[in-house]
């Protein structure tokens, strides 16, 4: 059941002449005659519109078909990504200049949210775990002290899975954050495919975004916002205030193909995934910590020099989707398969992997000398690296991927995250920072 996609096939094959938005009419420039052109409209009546529905509203249908598909109360469609969605999300549940504890470990997209919405963060830490060489799952405990210490605070983030796959258990950080009049909100952008492989959650949360370009056969910027106890009315108007008012309708009507796919032929085509990826877990070095939670289709290899190994798989045809000095990540979905297996297993011949990580644990955030909105928007000057010690960032210091900012907007830049970042191999030759 696709009602979107339905309705503009239906309507590309009447004898219409288009004098509306999109400019190509259907009829797009002949190299783009790749683009569907014929599903590419506006709003009006026929079509639906994603910001104000009316009755018998397609988009409107879709949504609901996907809140059901994952559980949810109400679902909103994004086609600005995932940073869209973080965006509204914490409009939706922390509002303007109040107080959020923060995953230390959220994309950059969120540390741009608190400038945006003036939000003063506290930050949450992970634990890491040492032989694996990354940061471990977000501990309930930790929310619990945290939610004592700072009794304003109403709205906790966190990244769940992160970007090596650790999933956090999303149901006791929910019930903490609730017993403390809080509501959990989750950047699940590498999640999207979680509740087709019958993980349920998320449901637990009050807001959830998640990608589905990232591990969905879908085009790129497609992305959900998930809620519990919002209604779509409250989803659209956050949304409303970062997305554009002229939705891609064709990268909609993917979200709802995706999502009619998953609930049919792609079901079991992820489940054959994850036994793929479980056997390529016990061929080789692979990150599986001890008593944690993963994401059953990320493959995350362990070697002793992960920007070579990366460097390898890419002269021999493997695009990996992330590289550090002690791994290398791969997102597997479902439209891989043996084939896929088979090209990886082939690249990694004479490939040497495994051995103790030797990634460093990251150092303390740094002290906070300004608010995030204070220094994102203040006058700024850029220094040489060598130079910027001691001056209050402008920017986010985040190698990306994975995004995650070492040194915030507002925070002061110290000689040790300095040689943190040169550590892990980021670099970069000038710094932008607060004109003082």
């Amino acid at each position: 059941m696709t009602p979107l996609y339905d309705r503009l096939v239906e309507l590309s094959q009447l004898p219409l002449t288009r004098l509306d938005m999109p400019g190509h009419h259907g009829r797009p420039a002949p190299p783009l005659d790749f683009w569907p052109a014929h599903l590419d409209v506006t709003e009006h009546p026929a079509t639906g519109d994603l910001f104000d529905p009316e009755e018998d509203d397609p988009i409107a249908e879709a949504q609901a078909l996907w809140a059901k598909a994952v559980g949810m109360e109400s679902c909103l469609f994004l086609t600005g990504g995932s940073t869209q969605g973080i965006h509204a999300a914490l409009a939706l549940t922390a509002g303007v200049g109040g107080e959020v504890l923060l995953d230390r470990g959220s994309h950059r997209s969120v540390f741009n949210a608190l400038a945006l919405l003036d939000l003063t963060p506290h930050y949450l830490p992970r634990p890491w775990l040492a032989q694996e060489g990354v940061t471990g799952p977000i501990q309930p405990q930790d929310v619990e002290q945290a939610l004592k210490n700072h009794p304003n605070i109403k709205t906790v983030c966190i990244t769940s899975p992160t970007y090596y796959g650790m999933l956090s258990d999303i149901p006791a950080l929910a019930e903490i954050c609730h017993a403390h009049g809080a509501k959990l909100m989750v950047d699940g952008a590498h999640g999207a495919h979680l509740p087709f492989l019958g993980y349920t959650g998320y449901q637990a949360a009050d807001v959830v975004v998640v990608s589905a370009h990232k591990t969905l056969p879908a085009p790129g910027q497609t992305a959900l916002l998930l809620a519990q106890g919002y209604t779509p009315d409250q989803l659209r108007w956050a949304a409303s205030l970062y997305g554009t008012s002229s939705p891609n309708y064709v990268m909609m009507a993917a979200l709802d193909v995706v999502r009619d796919y998953l609930e049919g032929d792609g079901r079991p085509a992820y489940t054959e995934t994850v036994q793929l990826v479980e056997n390529l877990r016990c061929t080789y070095p692979a990150l599986r910590p001890v008593g944690v939670e993963l994401d059953p289709t990320r493959l995350v290899l362990k070697c002793k020099d992960g920007y070579g190994v990366a460097r390898t798989l890419m002269d021999r045809g493997i695009y990996y989707e992330m590289a550090d000095s002690g791994h290398v990540v791969f997102i597997f979905t479902c439209a891989d398969g043996p084939r896929t297996v088979a090209a990886l297993t082939a690249a990694l011949k004479g490939v040497e992997l495994g051995g103790a990580s030797l990634l460093p644990p990251p150092p303390p955030p740094p002290q906070q000398l300004m608010s995030p909105r204070q220094a994102l928007f203040a006058p700024t000057k850029e220094v040489a690296w060598d130079q910027a010690e001691g001056e209050v960032c402008a920017q986010q210091l985040a190698p990306y991927p994975p995004g995650i900012p070492v040194v915030a907007p507002g925070e002061k830049v110290d000689k040790k995250h300095l040689a943190y970042l040169a550590q892990i191999g980021y670099n970069t030759e000038y710094i932008k920072v607060v004109h003082r």
